[in-house]
């Protein structure tokens, strides 16, 4: 009598996507696909249409592929090959009940490929895990989307169970803190900046339970079940988690918001004024966390590595040290081996 073939688990991680090259040409089709999407831009499609494809596109493109330019490696785009690793590493640790595929929300390899690819496995579950720690409409809302509107049209559509933060998780939080301990060894620093990358404060309004959501440090000074989808609130809970792994006071720690788009407000208080705001009050030495990104990225590399960097010493810092993400580590490998098993 032959053994019923047990079925499998398919695992779909998702990040946010990168040119396929530092080119303005691939440059400008990413951020075309990017900036298009409704929940990144939720305007009017119309005037989303325009303001990407004959403003923005046009303009920042040759801008932005000099920036890749700086952060591009032998191996191509951070994003992409520390998600490869990941993958890897993650194939060793699983058995076979697992299938694994990585993704972007925009570019290559897109979600509809690779739920193609997991399709053919006859799956019994899929697990779809956005590499975004907390949870916000352009980000994780955007790979639900997305994912929902390619299954919707699959005659057969097994258990799908996505996964919205992890922000919360142990071993995320013991991973960050890891990487941060190899720099407070060296210095003593006097203060700690956590940056996380910022949405308009439409969106958060527009996903608050009740209109609980004011965006002030009163509704995200605790964090709780009328504001657990507030994006802002689990950056503040994020911050607040991370501060007590290391034994960080909470007058030594602000928490601001990165790279805005156009003029309307955005989540605050924005980056560029806190970082003014420290070096004013003589702080010297300065060490920054972005964990809103998983992978080294344009926005930690880059922006919040070489550019505060930068905008700190104008101010008078002298020390500024960005904390590594979390890219390949071995606890975040174990964190997303703890996710996908307990679901």
């Amino acid at each position: 009598m032959s053994k019923t073939k047990k079925l499998k688990t398919g695992v779909l991680l998702v990040n946010l996507g990168t040119p396929d090259s530092p080119s303005v040409r691939d440059v400008r089709k990413y951020l075309r696909e990017f900036l298009m999407d409704k929940r990144v831009i939720d305007i009017p499609f119309l005037s989303r249409w325009m303001l990407v494809n004959l403003i923005i596109a046009p303009f920042r493109a040759p801008k932005s592929a000099k920036i890749y330019q700086e952060l591009w490696e032998d191996r191509g785009s951070p994003l992409m090959f520390h998600g490869l690793d990941v993958l890897e590493k993650l194939n060793r640790k699983l058995s076979d009940e697992y299938v694994l595929e990585l993704a972007m929300r925009y570019q290559k390899p897109s979600i509809p490929s690779a739920l193609e690819k997991l399709r053919q496995h006859s799956l019994q579950k899929i697990i779809i895990i956005p590499l975004f720690p907390q949870y916000a409409s352009a980000t994780t809302g955007s790979v639900h989307d997305k994912v929902m509107e390619v299954v919707m049209n699959w005659q057969v559509i097994p258990e799908i169970r996505f996964i919205s933060n992890f922000f919360s998780e142990e071993k995320f939080i013991a991973a960050f803190a890891e990487n941060a301990r190899k720099h407070m060894k060296k210095i003593d620093y006097e203060h700690i900046l956590f940056s996380y990358h910022g949405v308009p404060e439409r969106q958060i309004k527009k996903g608050a339970f009740k209109g609980f959501c004011q965006i002030n440090e009163k509704c995200c000074s605790r964090y709780h079940e009328r504001n657990q989808y507030c994006y802002r609130a689990q950056c503040f809970e994020t911050s607040r988690l991370l501060a007590n792994k290391l034994n960080i006071s909470e007058e030594k720690f602000t928490v601001c918001f990165q790279s805005r788009l156009g003029k309307d407000p955005w989540i605050q208080p924005y980056a560029e004024d806190v970082i003014k705001k420290v070096a004013k009050e003589g702080k010297k030495k300065v060490l920054a966390f972005s964990p809103a990104f998983v992978a080294d990225c344009l926005e930690t590399t880059i922006e919040v590595g070489d550019e505060f960097k930068e905008m700190f010493y104008e101010e008078g810092g002298e020390v500024w040290q960005l904390v590594e993400s979390l890219n390949s580590s071995d606890l975040w490998v174990d964190c997303l081996e703890d996710l996908i098993v307990s679901n």
